[in-house]
């Protein structure tokens, strides 16, 4: 196995390198399960947002649940809103938007529930997602945001994948190459 070693401010993680498609292969970054990994991330992320003023986090399932539990908890939030990948029978009333996502074969479409729509409505809000790469992830949660009146006032991710360094709208702790 391969591995790429990445430094998230001052800790060393060996990422495994998996090939994704002919010719292009990603350092793999999994926070499921790494509950150690996931605490350090998320408390270095909340230091980061501290003071954009965000009332409310959002995320995408998956990987970014366990980072938006630590970093709401860490900005003494009572809840976060999650977008989910699929759409579940109790948000029949919500919202969804369609993005394409580089991990994510074709599109796929972001549903947030009612009861997070109204969590995040009016208010600044903070996007937090373990990696961004193509910005298509991020691309969904900004739509889901925008159909709620609220504004968004950070972007934050552990790590930036490829070009997604060079963008000036996004926080992150680390970059990673496309391999």
């Amino acid at each position: 196995m391969e591995y790429y070693t990445v430094d998230i401010c001052g800790r060393k993680e060996n990422l495994p390198v998996l090939e994704i498609g002919s010719d292009l292969k990603i350092a793999f970054f999994n926070l499921h399960g790494a509950q150690d990994l996931t605490e350090y991330c998320g408390k270095k992320l909340a230091e980061r947002i501290k003071g954009s003023g965000a009332e409310v986090v959002i995320t995408a399932e998956s990987k970014g649940l366990q980072l938006a539990h630590v970093v709401a908890r860490e900005l003494g939030h009572e809840f976060y809103a999650v977008a989910r990948k699929s759409k579940k029978l109790y948000m029949q009333d919500g919202i969804s938007a369609t993005v394409q996502s580089i991990t994510t074969a074709g599109s796929q479409t972001l549903y947030l529930s009612k009861h997070d729509v109204d969590l995040i409505q009016g208010k600044k809000v903070a996007i937090v997602d373990d990696v961004i790469s193509t910005g298509g992830s991020l691309l969904g949660l900004e739509k889901l945001v925008e159909q709620t009146d609220a504004e968004i006032v950070c972007k934050a991710f552990v790590l930036a994948e490829g070009e997604a360094k060079n963008r000036k709208d996004v926080t992150y702790l680390a970059t990673i190459p496309l391999l």
